[in-house]
């Protein structure tokens, strides 16, 4: 059975502690503050991150260098068959095409995986392919397994203030303006390989109502040959303070009684297009492992 070397990056929510636990390789995400260079949890942290975003630093995502990528393949090949590396969704940023393309070089030892993906639905295809090595999947095998079920995942995110989406061109200033004055929270959808928005509503009550009925629409839906106990993965990603997430986490466990849930940090390429105090429900289909 071939050694498999399950590769992510910090999208995922996976930090580097939980990797070297776990035997994950995790790829910090760049990021510009001010035209100073951070990496995601080395030499930027949560606490650090969020204290500039409320300061209004100039703060941009990036993807890893190049050779960044490469000096971390090379480095696990020197012990590793084969490489699988799940990175962010191709819709939301250009790191999966960039290590599609340096990939062609590997001879097939190298294999990208494009199943659109984020947050607590990347991460969790990140413990399906664990899981499928463990069983002696090939990497080409488990790629083929994670793009076949690329749209079997569903996140909804609300947002407590519209700032960081007029600052990212996805509100207008004056749609921002009148949200603030009515107290408007957007829904948004990840639905694939887009961030969409999916509802308008005022007040958070009202969006944490309208994630859970999305949800539940999805269950009697899109996931309608599932059993919820047994077939699916629900997962919660926040940005907001404790007593925010409590609250969230309580009407969701009551939303849907029995589910085992899984609650995350959002990753902070997300969080920093919608900001602090924000709250997000994922599920994912479960993968059969033969």
């Amino acid at each position: 059975m071939k050694k498999i070397a399950i590769v992510t990056d910090s999208n995922s929510g996976i930090t580097q502690k939980e990797g070297k636990e776990n035997g994950i390789f995790v790829l910090p995400m760049p990021f510009y503050i001010n035209d100073e260079l951070f990496f995601e949890e080395l030499t930027l942290s949560q606490e650090e991150f969020y204290a500039h975003l409320k300061e209004d630093a100039e703060i941009h995502t990036s993807q890893p260098a190049p050779g960044d990528l490469l000096d971390l393949w090379d480095g696990i090949l020197k012990d590793y068959d084969e490489i699988l590396h799940i990175p962010m969704s191709s819709g939301l940023s250009s790191s999966c095409e960039t290590a599609v393309s340096l990939a062609l070089d590997y001879d097939g030892r190298v294999q990208v995986v494009n199943n659109q993906r984020i947050s607590i639905t990347q991460k969790q295809s990140v413990y399906d392919a664990k899981e499928l090595a463990e069983h002696g999947r090939s990497a080409a095998e488990i790629k083929k397994i994670l793009e076949d079920c690329r749209f079997e995942s569903s996140i909804y995110i609300t947002v407590d203030t519209l700032k960081y989406l007029k600052r990212g061109g996805r509100v207008t200033p004056a749609a921002a303006a009148i949200g603030a004055v009515l107290n408007i929270k957007p829904v948004l959808q990840i639905n694939g390989e887009k961030l969409d928005a999916f509802a308008k509503v005022r007040g958070m009550k009202a969006a944490r109502k309208t994630m859970i009925d999305a949800m539940k629409k999805d269950f009697e839906t899109k996931y309608k040959d599932c059993n919820p106990l047994t077939d699916i993965h629900l997962a919660l990603a926040y940005t907001c303070g404790e007593e925010d997430l409590a609250e969230w986490r309580c009407e969701v466990e009551a939303a849907f009684p029995g589910m085992p849930l899984i609650v995350d940090p959002l990753s902070l390429s997300v969080s920093c297009h919608i900001g602090p105090g924000s709250i997000a429900i994922g599920c994912s289909k479960k993968i059969t492992v033969n």
